[in-house]
């Protein structure tokens, strides 16, 4: 039984017999007349019981691009425990796919281990979550799953969100001009969906025929946990053009409910050849829409439930982006001095989280939307309800640097130090820039790359330049291909990274945005140089949650709300976030004077291969 422990000790108290060690039904001779007789029945015991008490745990599970975690939090938002699991991933060319298949395996094996980890029961479980990248979902009327590769392979029905096949499909849609372009920044990324759904109908007729419901990753999790397909305003708001603020008069927070999906544009999908999608009151993506937390259905289903180790009914809420889930559990993460300071309506306002692993977004919201050119959004109620979001984003951080230091001669010899003193290579780089700084002349560390400039544009330019078709650059290399060379070639492109973070945040500011504060959470966060030169390049303090596990977090919060532990999801976060460590930008007049002057050069970059695009195009005709 739950919260009950049974004990069974061969002596003492516990075990106090009922009935008196003689049986009443012994006869005095019966001793004597049969010696194989015992002299004594055995005494009848009672199953003594210790009552424990049950925890409440909240459960958070992201899946990333190349993981699903597991997280359990709880009721202060401090982390219980948590596991992860490998994800398949195909990749060729422009084309990345992933299975929804193997990511459920993955989630249920995920779960599994951090609940042991974490010593929680199923029953201690009240409330779940799900965050996942914005990758594209495609499966039968069975939920089985609809091939999206040209290879044919039924297992590869999820295109990966850094899928840079549909760029011919921006462009195609991005003409159009459709006035709900004007709430993706003027223009539609190839990693959003209508490029994709639009590739896969003119690429695979027969997939595009079979597939009965296309799906946000993190919808269709929501969806395989509890049969309920009610999709996310995270989701479609922020991947779909959905409309959010249709619903701004007719729904507030704390009356949750599954809204009819009235912000569908069928002109838009109509004009840019996907009219069918919107047949059967928009079945195939999506009919009904509720704000993130909203409890779905009844909960788990019995089957979903017994694949976790979890059980059925527990309540599920409606999902998030794992970018946006990141938010949520970070962006009330202010230290007692500063939210005293500014405890003000609107000073959530002043904030921009930046949620930093393989790719970076950066997350903002106000009470009053605000069109920001070739930034994403605004965007109604896709991260905190009833604010409007503002997402720009750079589409390669964390990949970028892998690329960069896995890629060099010296990586290797890197590699094998760093695994000989048990650190991770960029733990030993950044030692290495240190002690680099002490051998020479260089006023300060950042200074060592005064002649080594990166433009971190490898993946395209997310924002606020909004130009996928935009290269990285790199100005200033040498013959010199030593460890040293790499430390300083990893450091600029940490800079180039934060120099974009930088054009972003003047970029929202001059229209509108007021943001004084970054919050910083995911992997890169966890390192103090990337987080330190972000400091010291955008001007602001940084201020870094007290768990690690933001985006864990962030979607286990959604499993509070819907357990109705919470009135509001903005309520729980105010409980459940917590602030850390802040890092303040140096001081020091000659580091912002350094920074300024790269930063010119690293705007210049982008200009410098606009011309270069152009003198090269005129060559060609």
């Amino acid at each position: 039984m739950a919260g009950r422990k049974t004990t069974w000790a061969s002596h003492g108290p516990d075990r106090a017999p009922l009935l008196p060690s003689r049986s009443p039904h012994r006869s005095p001779s019966s001793a004597t007349t049969s010696p194989s007789a015992s002299a004594f029945v055995y005494p009848t015991y009672l199953e003594m019981t210790t009552a424990v008490p049950l925890r409440s745990a909240y459960l958070g599970i992201d899946v990333g691009t190349g993981s699903a975690r597991a997280g359990l939090f709880d009721e202060q938002g401090k982390l219980l425990g948590t596991a992860s699991s490998p994800l398949q991933i195909w990749k060729d060319g422009d084309c990345i796919e992933q299975s929804s298949t193997d990511i459920w395996h993955a989630i249920c094996a995920a779960v599994k281990s951090a609940c042991s980890l974490a010593n929680i029961s199923g029953e201690e479980v009240i409330g779940i979550g799900f965050a996942a990248t914005c990758s594209l979902v495609a499966v039968d009327a069975d939920g089985a799953p609809v091939t999206v590769s040209w290879s044919g392979d039924a297992r590869r029905n999820v295109i990966v969100w850094m899928d840079h096949r549909a760029v011919k499909q921006a462009e195609q849609i991005n003409a159009c001009n459709s006035p709900v372009l004007q709430y993706c920044g003027g223009a539609l990324s190839p990693e959003q969906q209508p490029p994709k759904l639009l590739w896969v109908k003119e690429n695979l007729q027969e997939s595009w025929s079979m597939a009965f419901r296309w799906m946000d990753l993190s919808d269709w999790l929501s969806f395989r946990a509890t049969g309920d397909d009610t999709r996310s305003l995270c989701t479609t708001v922020c991947k779909w053009t959905y409309l959010g603020h249709a619903h701004m008069e007719q729904s507030k927070e704390e009356d949750s409910r599954d809204m009819e999906a009235c912000g569908w544009d069928d002109v838009f999908w109509d004009e840019i050849g996907l009219g069918d999608l919107f047949e059967g009151h928009h079945v195939k993506i999506g009919r009904s829409v509720a704000f993130p937390g909203h409890p779905l259905g009844s909960g788990l289903t019995p089957a979903a439930a017994k694949e976790l180790g979890l059980i059925a009914g527990t309540p599920v809420g409606t999902s998030l982006i794992d970018a946006h889930a990141g938010g949520v559990g970070v962006i009330e993460s202010m230290p007692p001095v500063e939210s005293q300071a500014n405890a003000t309506q609107d000073s959530i306002c002043h904030r921009m989280v930046l949620v930093c692993g393989t790719s970076t977004c950066h997350m903002a919201i106000s009470q009053d939307k605000i069109f920001i050119p070739g930034v994403w959004g605004p965007y109604w109620s896709a991260m905190v309800p009833e604010y409007w979001l503002t997402e720009g984003g750079q589409s390669a951080t964390g990949a970028l640097l892998d690329h960069i230091v896995d890629n060099h001669v010296a990586s290797p010899h890197i590699a094998n130090r760093a695994a000989s003193q048990g650190v991770s290579s960029y733990d030993l780089l950044n030692k290495t820039l240190e002690m680099m700084v002490e051998d020479s002349n260089a006023p300060f560390l950042s200074a060592l790359t005064e002649d080594l400039h990166v433009l971190p544009d490898f993946h395209g330019n997310r924002s606020p330049i909004a130009d996928p078709t935009s290269k990285g650059i790199i100005c200033g290399l040498t013959l010199d291909a030593s460890e040293k060379q790499l430390a300083l070639l990893y450091l600029a492109t940490v800079q180039g990274i934060a120099y974009g973070t930088r054009h972003i945040v003047e970029h929202c500011n001059s229209h509108g945005h007021k943001i004084n504060t970054l919050l910083a959470c995911g992997g890169l966060a966890k390192n103090p140089l990337y987080v330190q030169e972000h400091a010291d390049i955008v001007g602001c303090p940084i201020i870094l949650p007290r768990e690690n596990e933001s985006v864990l977090l962030g979607a286990a919060i959604l499993g509070a709300v819907a357990a109705k532990k919470y009135t509001t999801l903005h309520n729980a976060m105010k409980t459940l976030n917590a602030a850390g460590q802040v890092i303040h930008p140096s001081k020091d007049p000659k580091v912002k004077k350094y920074h300024d002057a790269k930063y010119i050069v690293f705007r210049k970059l982008y200009e410098e291969q606009l011309s270069h695009r152009s003198i090269m195009a005129t060559a060609l005709k």
